[in-house]
């Protein structure tokens, strides 16, 4: 995927040295007019993924609206984090809707916004997986079918965290949650269940779909600024981990992003109109068990006997991400 012409300093590393780079090149976050759209004095948890992609994406379309935008945003970890009643940490105008219906919110803003002329305002709709991928599907869909001038950002940390750890439609397999618990013959999550919205999101042949790590903050800083370069609908998905909930600790939160994808378990791509336009491409490819070990949501499958089978199908999912969206260089 070609971001910007940015030359890696660093050889070897993931990092770009941001002081190296001419101001006009520097990533929104080394901006020192960056609008800090999240702002400090939230009550996330330390390491919470979901805070950091928030801030990234929200700050990001800021920069690429000249600060035109207003958010609507389901129920979840991310509204009770940042305005517990009542303070608030955003910068923004910002709109709480109901658990299940942030798209439909969204729709009736930007619809507004039009009949009033005001075409340099967009719109943002955020929200979890739960409240995107389950709750919410019906009015996701809808904003999709009509191709309403929204982009949706879902903050996928695999599971309803802010409730206490219960499964949602995009918690993967054999991971252990208050509602999939590690016991039985199949212990956690059950394969063949859920949905990957992103491939729904393409199904509706929508004009932009995109997915991203809180791991590559250009990848994510680029997409974000190319959806609200679009209009119609638009939906990236990102992936944010969440320490509480996957069981691993405050300082590994990128670690375990990056993690997801070179291992293929989350592939990274774009689309536009239904079709792959784009991919980030695995750097180092590691097997499933580096993602794995270091999250207690999957202990159950490396005891005293190791679930060597369940091991197996994850890296089947793996391999079949890197297949279908090409994840590999030719010839790795």
């Amino acid at each position: 995927m070609s971001l910007q012409p940015i030359k890696f300093y660093q050889t070897g590393t993931f990092t770009v040295g941001n002081r190296l780079l001419a101001p006009e090149e520097r990533s929104v976050q080394a901006n020192m007019q960056r609008t800090n759209s999240l702002n400090s004095g939230h009550r996330a948890c330390q390491g919470c993924g979901e805070a950091l992609g928030a801030r990234y994406a929200i700050d990001a379309a800021m920069n690429a609206t000249n600060r035109q935008l207003i958010a609507a945003n389901a129920t979840g970890c991310l509204e009770v984090f940042s305005t517990p009643y009542p303070e608030t940490s955003w910068q923004i105008p910002w709109i709480h809707s109901l658990f299940g219906n942030t798209a439909a919110v969204a729709t009736g803003m930007a619809a507004a916004l039009k009949v009033k002329g005001r075409s340099e305002v967009r719109v943002v709709a955020q929200g979890g997986d739960g409240g995107t991928t389950d709750i919410g599907f019906g009015c996701l869909s809808g904003m999709f079918e009509r191709n309403d001038d929204v982009l949706y950002i879902c903050y996928d940390n695999g599971g309803y965290m802010n409730t206490g750890v219960q499964r949602s439609s995009a918690t993967p397999p054999a991971a252990r949650t208050a509602t999939t618990m590690a016991v039985g013959d199949a212990p956690g999550n059950v394969f063949g269940q859920g949905k990957f919205v992103p491939a729904i999101a393409m199904a509706h042949e929508i004009p932009y779909v995109a997915t991203a790590t809180v791991a590559d903050l250009r990848d994510l800083e680029y997409k974000v600024t190319k959806a609200m370069g679009m209009h119609g609908a638009r939906y990236i998905q990102i992936l944010v981990p969440c320490p509480l909930g996957w069981g691993t600790p405050s300082s590994d939160t990128i670690r375990m992003a990056r993690l997801a994808k070179e291992t293929g378990v989350f592939p990274v791509f774009e689309a536009e109109n239904g079709e792959v336009t784009a991919v980030l491409k695995i750097r180092k490819r590691l097997p499933v068990e580096e993602y794995l070990k270091p999250q207690k949501r999957y202990a159950h499958l490396f005891g005293k006997q190791p679930r060597v089978d369940t091991i197996a199908s994850i890296q089947a999912l793996a391999d079949k991400n890197i297949r279908k969206y090409k994840l590999l260089e030719e010839g790795i």
